[in-house]
C-alpha cells in the first residue's frame, strides 16, 4: 500500500469552490483570476512569436531577451542592478519558483517560518523536502507581524522564513519596521528568505511594495518570486520569475531544471516585447485600486464589512453580523443559496482559525462586480 507523503492534504480549497461554483452556477469570486480579456497587444504577440517560429525549448533559465527585460524593470523600479544572467530564472509560474527555491533550502529536520493565513502551496513544499513547518498567525485583523513570536520561534533549525507582502489572502504589506526586525534576524542567524511578491505592482493607497531588493542585506539571503500571470491578467500562461543572488540562482537553476527544465517559448516572445513599455506596470495600481474602490462602494449597501486592504486583487469581508456558521460552512451555503463563490479564509490557517470573514476576487469586470453584490446584498434579509 503506497504511504502518502502527504497525508493530510486533499484537494486545494480553490478547486473544490470552482467546481462548486460550476456545478451552482454561480459567480465565481473564489478563484483569483480576471473575467476580462487580456490586451489585444499582448494576443497578437503571442500569435507573432508562434508564426516566427518561437515553438521549440526556450533556454533553461528562460530567454535572454526577457531576463533582460525583467532585469531593466528592476532597475527602472528598485535602482538595483541585477545581472539578468546570473540572477534571474524564467519559470512555469510562481508556484513552481516557490517549490524549486524551498527545495534549494530546505533538508530534512529544518523549520520554516511561515505566516498564518498563508498560501498554501508553502507547507507541502516544506513537507515534501522534510522540512518542519512552523506557523506564525498575523495579528487579527490587522494581519500584522508579531515579531516577538518570530523570535520565540527562531531557533538552531531555523532555516528559512517565508514572507508574502501584499499578502494572500488578507491584502496587507510588510512595513519598514518589519523589515529593520527581519534584518536584525537575519544578521545574527543562518536563516534564508523566501520572498513571495506576485502582488507586487498591485498596491493602493500611496503605499510602496518594500521588496528584498531593495536592502543589500536581506537581498543576499532571498529568493524573490513574482509573477507575470498577476501583473498582465494572464494566469493561465504560468509564466514566473525567481531572482536571487548569484551563488543562490546556481542553485536554484539546479532544481528547476529537473522540474520543468524551460517555460513555454512564445509567452516569453510575447512578454519580452510587452515589458518594455513600463507604463503597463505603473498603471495597474490605479486600475486595481479603481476595482477595489467600486467593490467596497457596492458592498457598503450590505451587512458584510470589509477589512483594510492595502494590496493585492482580494478584499476580505467579515460576515459576523449575518451568520455565526463556520466560515467553510457559510461559503459553501452562499455558493448553493446566494450563487456567489468565495474562499473561507480559515483554510489559510494551520489550526483553522475561523474569524467569519470570507475572500472575495475582485478583479473582475464592473457588471460582474456589481451582479456578485447584487447576490450578496440578498443576505441583509437572512
Amino acid at each position: 500500500m503506497l504511504n502518502s507523503k502527504l497525508p493530510a492534504t486533499g484537494t486545494t480549497i480553490f478547486s473544490v469552490m470552482t467546481a462548486l461554483s460550476i456545478e451552482n452556477k454561480a459567480i465565481n469570486l473564489s478563484q483569483g483570476f480576471p473575467d476580462f480579456a487580456i490586451d489585444p497587444e499582448l494576443a497578437d504577440l503571442v500569435d507573432k512569436a508562434i508564426r516566427e517560429g518561437n515553438n521549440q525549448y526556450a533556454p533553461m533559465p528562460g530567454l535572454l531577451s526577457l531576463r533582460n527585460g525583467i532585469s531593466e524593470n528592476v532597475k527602472n523600479i528598485c535602482d538595483r542592478e541585477i545581472d539578468p544572467d546570473k540572477e534571474i530564472t524564467v519559470t512555469s509560474g510562481a508556484t513552481e519558483a516557490l517549490f524549486a527555491a524551498i527545495s534549494v533550502i530546505v533538508k530534512p529536520g529544518d523549520e520554516v517560518i511561515m505566516f498564518d493565513p498563508a498560501y498554501d502551496s508553502y507547507e507541502p513544499a516544506v513537507i515534501l523536502n522534510g522540512g518542519i513547518p512552523v506557523h506564525i498567525p498575523l495579528t487579527f485583523p490587522e494581519f500584522a507581524i508579531d515579531w516577538n513570536k518570530v523570535n520565540d520561534a527562531v531557533n538552531s533549525r531555523t532555516r528559512l522564513i517565508i514572507l508574502n507582502s501584499p499578502n494572500n489572502p488578507s491584502g496587507s504589506v510588510i512595513t519598514e519596521d518589519d523589515i529593520i526586525q527581519l534584518k536584525k534576524i537575519i544578521s545574527s542567524n543562518d536563516i534564508y528568505i523566501l520572498s513571495d511578491e506576485v502582488y507586487e505592482h498591485i498596491i493602493f493607497d500611496g503605499r510602496k511594495h518594500l521588496s528584498m531588493i531593495l536592502d543589500d542585506q536581506l537581498y543576499q539571503r532571498s529568493f524573490i518570486v513574482s509573477s507575470f500571470g498577476k501583473t498582465f491578467h494572464i494566469t493561465g500562461w504560468k509564466v514566473g520569475y525567481c531572482i536571487a543572488p548569484a551563488d543562490l540562482t546556481s542553485e536554484f537553476r539546479k532544481v528547476h531544471q529537473f522540474l520543468t527544465f524551460s517555460t513555454s517559448t512564445p509567452f516569453q516572445a510575447a512578454l519580452t516585447v510587452y515589458l518594455k513599455n513600463i507604463k503597463r506596470i505603473n498603471d495597474l495600481k490605479s486600475f486595481y485600486q479603481n476595482k477595489r474602490d467600486t467593490f467596497l462602494k457596492l458592498i457598503s449597501e450590505t451587512k458584510f464589512i470589509p477589512l483594510n486592504c492595502s494590496g493585492t486583487y482580494f478584499q476580505l469581508l467579515d460576515y459576523s453580523a449575518i451568520s455565526d456558521e463556520p466560515d467553510v460552512d457559510f461559503a459553501v451555503r452562499f455558493t448553493k443559496e446566494n450563487k456567489v463563490a468565495s474562499i473561507p479564509v480559515s483554510v489559510f490557517y494551520k489550526e483553522r482559525q475561523d474569524n467569519k470573514v470570507l475572500r472575495f476576487c475582485f478583479a473582475k469586470e464592473d457588471e460582474t462586480l456589481r451582479k456578485a453584490v447584487s447576490a450578496l446584498a440578498m443576505s441583509n434579509e437572512q
